[in-house]
């Protein structure tokens, strides 16, 4: 006996019960591995590659567009799809996310880049020169999505003829906060073995300056030409950008999703106080200062100025602070 076959509004009305079914999925559960069959691994406009997670051709990819009532997809969502051609899917459904990795746009309004992540991997080099305030821009950013940072140092090869005080300054700062650090280099596979032993199991975004390194990183894991490398500039040493959207790769034994490196990071869509919490030792010290609104300059009883004085925090991340609060305004 043959299928009936479903009308275009059964399969609609289906679809719907199903994305209700999944956005009913309480927030912090995991997502029920049985309400999906599908993965975004990449997105090019209205077109998506999904990665069929169930079936006959479970691993292969297929390109799919989704339907209008849909939020925007990013690399990393769960969907639900559904064969529409030969060669061609829908996305008819979303499941909730875990979390999601966004930063702002030209506009200051945020714009998500992964979903579904273990973590955030904060990449910098040797060159170009890295900046405290770019990377602490980074750590604010992830603190107010929840999520967790690993700081990677690529390049860590180039030290031997480009020694920088600089550089180790910052890692001692980090290191010093608690936050995990490790120096690679992509190019000779250092310090390689100990950053797939942190990833194994994960699922984690790259994010960086242009001309970190990122892709270089990621076929350096990867063993193979996965992602394009592109060169740096020679007259200032600003890299060039290779990866014009997220893509998610399938490593060993973990996952990586390379996206596209940039040259600023705004925080203007963040008040004071969320900025505040994503420097962790400044925060803890806010709180004892004696007037509720000091701004932590001048005043009297001021608890980070003290910490600053007997050195429990750096003056480097105070004045990365500040600069982060003078550009919002």
């Amino acid at each position: 006996m043959s299928k009936r076959r479903l009308s275009r509004q059964q399969r609609l009305r289906i679809a719907e019960n199903q994305q209700n079914e999944l956005n009913s999925t309480d927030k912090d559960s995991p997502i029920n591995e049985f309400s999906y069959n599908g993965r975004i691994i990449s997105h090019y406009g209205q077109q998506l590659d999904v990665e069929v997670l169930a079936g006959e051709n479970s691993t292969a990819t297929i390109r799919c567009h989704q339907r209008a009532n849909l939020p925007p997809l990013v690399t990393g969502d769960l969907v639900l799809w559904e064969q529409d051609t030969e060669e061609a899917g829908v996305i008819v459904a979303k499941a909730k996310r875990k979390n999601v990795f966004a930063r702002p746009d030209s506009q200051a309004k945020l714009k998500p880049l992964a979903a579904n992540i273990d973590y955030v991997l904060v990449v910098f080099a040797v060159i170009p020169e890295p900046f405290l305030n770019f990377i602490d821009r980074y750590l604010v950013a992830i603190n107010s999505l929840g999520l967790e940072p690993l700081l990677v140092l690529n390049k860590v090869d180039l030290l031997s003829t480009n020694p920088s005080e600089g550089v180790a300054n910052m890692l001692s700062i980090y290191r010093g906060l608690g936050y995990p650090v490790i120096e690679v280099s992509a190019l000779q596979g250092t310090g390689i073995e100990a950053l797939q032993a942190n990833l194994r199991n994960k699922i984690a975004v790259l994010v960086g300056q242009s001309g970190v390194g990122k892709s270089s990183l990621v076929n350096r894991l990867g063993h193979d030409h996965l992602a394009d490398v592109g060169d740096l500039s020679k007259s200032k040493y600003k890299g060039t950008h290779t990866t014009t959207t997220s893509r998610l790769f399938h490593l060993q034994n973990f996952d990586l999703i390379d996206s596209p490196g940039i040259r600023e990071f705004s925080l203007g869509h963040m008040d004071a106080d969320s900025v505040l919490a994503g420097f962790l030792e400044l925060k803890g010290r806010a709180a004892e200062c004696k007037f509720r609104d000091c701004s932590h300059k001048s005043e009297p009883g001021c608890a980070i100025q003290a910490a600053i004085e007997n050195g429990n925090i750096t003056v480097d991340r105070f004045e990365s602070f500040q600069s982060i609060l003078n550009s919002m305004e």
